[in-house]
């Protein structure tokens, strides 16, 4: 009897460990069919943590409406942005959706490391910005979000506000005389502030940069300098200190984004009680620059299609919108521009009037600044002459006829350019 109840017992054993393993077996291959079919997509964004719930809620929507992908978000420091970029499009395993700014995104286009993008996919974005894009008549990005710097002025030191570099440059005597203050301080060393301002005349290049219009450029912001119009610090100062300047009421013109307000509301609260804002101003072409933050694909990305859906999808009508309400950007999708949050405004709403000018500023982005190969030599070349200059160390023309031969040097070097195309930009 005991016999024959152990025989069961093992009987019952066998059974349930063969069941077992056949439960196992089709555990492992559902997993394995389940991460067949479902692409993960890695997705980086430049310190937008501050942003996480807005972010994750987009996510979580994204992968209802697509169960078949899911992201997998990774927030990276904006100071590390370039150089962990740089070494994941190197590798074999590289994020499939980076958020990178167009300078750099254009160097990595031109080293063939992003995937390109059918122009037919870009139907959603503002056409400008979208041609503003293209490298080699191509797209490797697509656009998040947008800025265009406007003119904060104290209304209290000036009553007409300049609309051209020009009506600047005439009011800045009289000014400076009845308010002791200067009419602007054009930090026009920092990064490509000297190329955006040229850009505003059709200076553009190697070929124009030494032209009889440059000449005039370049000579205006020196008579200005020379008969202490402007601050001396002009030359070296970047937009914070002209932001310090202007909260001191030092300055009476500053040009920079909509978001700079909250800083001058907060930090010099009388000086904000005498702001009002206006264009930017412009030159002979009459256009506005702006700055942007795209995404990129790399060309070594596993789930190419996927990221590109998630983009789309993060930059659709609807969640353009709930990001510009969370922040001070411009949205870059035409049909996000037309509703009210863009186009409408209370006088005594600034931020609302500064963010209308702003949105209304990306109608007239043409001829647009794009980024070059060798970028930051170029910037340099430009910022030195500058300073040289303003200065006065030799004949403005002379100085720009050097400029001219060292930027077609830096366009024509091969070796140089295979070597500092891979360079995180700092």
């Amino acid at each position: 009897m005991k016999k024959i109840f152990l025989i069961i017992i093992a009987i019952i054993l066998l059974i349930i460990l063969t069941n077992y393993k056949k439960i196992t077996e089709n555990f492992a291959t559902n997993r394995s069919n389940y991460a067949a079919d479902t692409a993960e997509v890695i997705f980086w964004t430049l310190q937008m943590s501050d942003f996480s719930e807005y972010i994750n809620n987009v996510i979580n929507e994204f992968e209802l409406k697509n169960p078949d992908i899911k992201i997998h978000w990774i927030d990276v420091p904006f100071s590390e942005g370039e150089k962990r970029t740089l070494a994941a499009v190197l590798s074999d395993n590289p994020p499939d959706l980076i958020n990178l700014n167009p300078d750099f995104s254009a160097i990595l286009a031109q080293k063939g490391a992003l995937y390109e993008i059918d122009e037919k996919e870009m139907g959603q974005f503002v056409p400008e910005i979208t041609e503003s894009l293209k490298y080699n008549g191509k797209i490797y990005s697509l656009p998040w979000y947008a800025t265009s710097a406007i003119t904060i002025y104290n209304k209290d030191f000036i009553q007409k506000i300049p609309k051209t570099y020009k009506e600047m440059g005439e009011m800045a005597h009289q000014i400076k005389t009845k308010t002791n203050a200067y009419i602007w301080l054009p930090n026009i060393s920092e990064n490509d502030t000297m190329l955006k301002i040229l850009n505003k005349y059709g200076i553009n290049s190697a070929n124009n940069i030494n032209s009889e219009k440059s000449v005039e450029v370049f000579d205006f912001f020196k008579n200005l300098y020379q008969k202490n119009l402007i601050p001396k610090e002009s030359i070296t100062q970047t937009h914070r200190e002209a932001l310090e300047k202007y909260m001191s009421e030092n300055i009476v013109l500053f040009q920079a984004g909509a978001n700079f307000l909250t800083m001058i509301k907060e930090n010099a609260p009388s000086t904000y009680a005498k702001t009002d804002v206006a264009e930017q101003l412009t030159g002979d072409l009459g256009q506005y620059d702006f700055s942007l933050m795209n995404f990129i694909i790399p060309s070594k990305a596993k789930n190419k299609e996927a990221a590109l859906k998630f983009a789309l999808f993060l930059t659709n009508e609807k969640n353009q919108l709930e990001l510009a309400k969370l922040t001070n950007v411009i949205a870059v999708n035409k049909k996000t521009l037309k509703d009210d949050f863009y186009t409408k405004y209370n006088e005594t709403d600034l931020m609302a009037k500064a963010r209308v000018i702003s949105a209304q500023q990306l109608n007239k982005i043409n001829p647009v600044l794009k980024p070059q190969r060798n970028q930051k030599e170029i910037n340099t070349l430009i910022n030195s002459a500058v300073q040289e200059i303003l200065l006065n160390k030799n004949q403005t023309k002379v100085i720009l006829d050097k400029v001219s031969k060292n930027w077609t040097l830096i366009n024509s070097d091969s070796k140089t350019r295979q070597t500092s195309a891979l360079e995180p930009q700092t």
